[in-house]
């Protein structure tokens, strides 16, 4: 996740009249919330990991664009849900890590205005795309929604929270996340009263109350963004097994540690079996995979399921 400073800049400006009307008690929409790079900044051709197309669109019609990468015999399926800023190119090596070593079907996705994905973001909006790619992961690996692992970090960690909270998964994953949107701003600004001001309705504290699935959690105790304490809240408040990783010097970007890669590895081991009800699913919809070996990977051709060019 990129920083937060703009956000916070832009949000000083308002008060301070330099943008818009100035009202004290007025609710500031901050659309610069939202850092997407679109195609075709990014690595697209990527070299590491076999990863397909995946073409869908919300619920409002707004088409979006992820990446997927299957795992033959996969031990779960995971959505995966980057930041605030750049697009999914920046997940490449996520998927590699996830697809390789934990032997895991995974998609990730680009936000509405993100990428390739068509349209502006918006909090309600990204929520929307997320159940979105959930369905189409779901329909891809013909297993349940609520069977499918949902990992996020930073914004995608409360984007992540809030599907958990509302609508179950079989696992949730989620690193450098923030109690709320609003908490994030006013430890920045801890001289203004931001919860007057902002109009954000992103709040992963009061969500992870409602989620009482299993929940691995990792944050970095030097994270400069969002701050260590707002990750210890989260997970001192969420009801169900939960286990947490301090990466421990780790800043907001930083690599993970090896400790959170085996915490992960028994953490989807320890998950509850598929529980949708195989004559309820969709089949297994099987895509073409070209003979492949360990290191020469290539991208896929686009999925059939979609929406036409």
């Amino acid at each position: 996740m990129r920083s937060f400073l703009p956000i916070l800049i832009g949000l000083l400006l308002s008060l301070t009249g330099c943008i818009g009307p100035l009202s004290p008690l007025g609710r500031i929409h901050y659309t610069s919330m939202f850092q997407p790079d679109k195609y075709p900044a990014g690595e697209w051709e990527q070299t590491t990991v076999l990863v397909q197309d995946a073409k869908f669109a919300a619920e409002d019609g707004t088409k979006l664009h992820g990446w997927y990468a299957r795992q033959p015999q996969p031990k779960g399926h995971a959505l995966v849900l980057h930041g605030n800023g750049g697009n999914v190119t920046l997940l490449a090596d996520s998927l590699r890590v996830l697809n390789h070593r934990h032997k895991v079907s995974a998609l990730a996705i680009d936000y509405r205005g993100y990428g390739r994905s068509e349209g502006k973001p918006t909090e309600q909006g990204v929520l929307q795309d997320a159940r979105a790619a959930r369905r189409w992961l779901a329909v891809k690996e013909g297993i349940a929604e609520s069977d499918i692992i949902l990992m996020g970090q930073s914004l995608g960690g409360g984007v992540a929270i809030d599907l958990a909270a509302k609508d179950g998964c079989r696992g949730l994953v989620v690193s450098g996340t923030f109690t709320s949107i609003v908490d994030v701003a006013q430890h920045h600004f801890t001289w203004l009263p931001m919860r007057w001001f902002m109009s954000s309705k992103m709040d992963s504290l009061s969500e992870i109350k409602n989620y009482r699935g299993p929940l691995l959690l990792v944050h970095g105790d030097a994270d400069e963004v969002i701050p260590f304490s707002q990750g210890k809240a989260l997970f001192e408040a969420a009801p169900g097994p939960k286990k947490m990783i301090t990466n421990f010097g780790g800043k907001h970007n930083d690599p993970l540690p090896e400790e959170y890669r085996v915490a992960l590895d028994e953490f989807i081991a320890s998950l509850p079996p598929l529980k949708g009800d195989p004559g309820q699913l969709p089949v297994r919809q099987e895509i073409f995979s070209p003979e492949v070996g360990d290191i020469d990977y290539q991208r896929e051709p686009d999925s059939s399921i979609g929406f036409p060019e």
